[in-house]
């Protein structure tokens, strides 16, 4: 499988694995290749980082292993993925981006420490599930979200 960075032309940076980059080329003719976000066909490879591989005296880090689909998906299927990315993205309209310091503020508010208000951001899997346990109410999102900084 080869993993390739895209865009589309709205500028949505998002994943998609591939058999090879044939198998690229021939999904993206055939229109199979869309935005989660915005749902546009038109897409590219985006510039990736290169693969550096860990010395031998690093320690891996471990991630949980993401569910993925190797064919493509029916249309009914696109249809309610793009709906769903539109509606996150019309929700982080009236959000605020706080980068890793989602947990500490989520708790914050949920403590009457500050005002509340919708944030979002990035937390680690310990980090959402102490938050659940201590009854704040949070979620995850279904679509990836750049931080502001890395958006073009």
């Amino acid at each position: 499988m080869i993993v390739f960075d895209l865009a589309c032309d709205a500028g949505h940076r998002f994943e998609g694995w591939f058999a090879s980059s044939d198998d690229f080329a021939g999904q993206q003719a055939r229109g199979l290749v869309t935005c989660p976000e915005c749902g546009s066909a038109e897409v590219t490879k985006a510039p990736m980082a290169p693969a550096v591989p860990r010395k031998g005296n690093q320690v891996a880090e471990t991630r949980p292993q993401q569910a993925m689909v190797s064919a493509p998906l029916p249309p009914e299927a696109v249809e309610v993925l793009a709906k769903l990315a539109a509606l996150q993205k019309e929700a982080l309209k009236q959000s605020r981006w706080v980068g890793k310091d989602f947990a500490e503020q989520s708790r914050e508010m949920h403590y009457g420490e500050r005002d509340v208000e919708t944030i979002h951001g990035q937390a680690t899997l310990e980090e959402a599930r102490d938050l659940l346990e201590e009854g704040v109410a949070v979620m995850p999102l279904p679509f990836p979200v750049a931080a502001p900084e890395d958006l073009n």
